[in-house]
């Protein structure tokens, strides 16, 4: 893969406060320059949300909401994430989630396109029992080394693992327009435009 013929690409994450639609609780995005990741230049949010965090989303990331109430509410940062997250790909572990929150949070916000590592591991990999980011990390074995110490189930982390799993299954196609057409789910950004069906009856 010639990553030099990638246009601008974020890898995202973002974490929830457990509520049904969820209010934000911490962003992330981790560019991706000369097929590497490049946490030096990732920008990371965490948000008091408007609404507690449940005790089972707590349980899982670990920001609870004593943690929370010292951050900024959303209101305060969401021209710094637009911004960043501005005409740009991102690229996500179950995108349409992550994609649906971001649009719900920024109204006016369109990324490029959208690539969905959940999709990319089943067109990639075939047969594996689980396409969940912790046995994708398991199968793949990338280097995690360079992630930020937040750990597992934090956006900085995820954002970052998810880049390296990218980066990996990256090299099972030639070009990037290969990579998306196996990437991107039907109907989200970027998405590859059917051929059409020339068939004269």
């Amino acid at each position: 893969m010639n990553f030099s013929s990638w246009p601008s690409v974020l890898v995202v994450d973002t974490e929830g406060n457990g509520t049904q639609p969820p209010d934000l609780v911490e962003v992330a995005a981790v560019p991706i320059r000369d097929g590497q990741p490049d946490p030096s230049a990732a920008g990371a949010w965490l948000i008091c949300p408007p609404r507690p965090v449940t005790p089972r989303a707590a349980r899982v990331h670990g920001l609870t909401n004593q943690v929370l109430a010292r951050q900024p509410l959303w209101g305060d940062v969401a021209d710094q994430v637009h911004e960043r997250l501005a005409g740009v790909w991102i690229c996500a572990h179950h995108a349409h989630v992550d994609y649906r929150v971001l649009r719900a949070h920024l109204p006016s916000w369109e990324p490029a396109g959208v690539i969905d590592t959940l999709r990319l591991a089943r067109a990639t990999f075939k047969n594996l029992s689980s396409y969940t980011l912790d046995a994708l990390l398991q199968h793949v074995q990338p280097d995690l080394e360079a992630a930020p110490a937040v750990g597992r189930h934090r956006a900085a982390y995820d954002a970052f693992a998810t880049a390296q799993l990218l980066i990996a299954m990256s090299g099972a196609y030639a070009t990037w327009e290969q990579l998306v057409a196996a990437a991107v789910p039907p109907g989200l950004p970027g998405a590859l435009e059917p051929e059409p069906d020339l068939t004269l009856w």
